[in-house]
C-alpha cells in the first residue's frame, strides 16, 4: 500500500544522521497536521519515528515486522481484534507482526515508534 492513498502526513526520509542532536519538542511544535509521522533517524536496521497524532488510523497489519510504540505525551489507544491497549505517557507496547490493529488518539498525542527501516506505515492490509 502506498502512503499517498491515506489522509496522513508520512515522511519516510531520514531527518537526522548519526551524531546529530534531535530536538523532538521543536518538531512537535512545528507540526500542525492531525496525523504526522516523521522518520527521525536510523539505528542499525531499524528506524525511530516521531508521531504527532490525533484521531484514528485505519485497521492494518504488517506481515513481516513488529512495531514498538512509546507514548511521550497524550493518550494512545491500539485497537486489536480482541482488546484495546490503553497507553499513557511513559508506557509502551509492541504489536507483533501479522496482528491486525488500529492506532488512535483521542487527544493530541506524541509517540515514538521503532520499526524496521523498510516497513510501510500504512501496512499490508
Amino acid at each position: 500500500m502506498s502512503t499517498e492513498a491515506f489522509p496522513y502526513l508520512t515522511c519516510l526520509d531520514i531527518l537526522h544522521a548519526v551524531g546529530e542532536v534531535i530536538d523532538v519538542p521543536a518538531l512537535v511544535e512545528a507540526n500542525s497536521h492531525p496525523w504526522y509521522n516523521q522518520t527521525l533517524c536510523q539505528v542499525n536496521q531499524s528506524v525511530v519515528r516521531l508521531g504527532v497524532v490525533q484521531g484514528e488510523y485505519h485497521w492494518h497489519k504488517h506481515d513481516a515486522e513488529d512495531e514498538f510504540f512509546y507514548v511521550v505525551s497524550g493518550h494512545f489507544l491500539i485497537d486489536l481484534e480482541d482488546r484495546v491497549v490503553d497507553l499513557r505517557p511513559g508506557q509502551a507496547f509492541v504489536v507483533r507482526k501479522g496482528l491486525l490493529h488500529r492506532p488512535r488518539a483521542p487527544e493530541k498525542t506524541v509517540i515514538l515508534m521503532v520499526e524496521e527501516a523498510g516497513i510501510v506505515p500504512t501496512g499490508n492490509a
